[in-house]
């Protein structure tokens, strides 16, 4: 089976932002910090080679990780 290429919270956080959720809704939803939002998606950002979040979820939606 192939691993996930985002950790669990990672996903979580990218599945919010194509609902069209913001960084400060998502902290406020998986009540974590906006700066923990944005370290997620930085990091997700730099393991798929990728600049910018919109890039970011054209990526994982190629490769599976996330569904529109």
């Amino acid at each position: 089976m192939n691993k996930s290429i985002l950790t669990k919270r990672e996903k979580e956080v990218f599945d919010l932002l194509i609902l069209n959720k913001t960084t400060s809704d998502i902290s406020k939803i998986l009540s974590i910090s906006e700066k923990t939002v944005r370290n997620h998606i930085s990091n997700a950002m730099q393991k798929l080679g990728v600049k910018g979040r919109a890039s970011a979820v054209v990526e994982l939606l190629k490769l599976g990780e996330i569904s529109l």
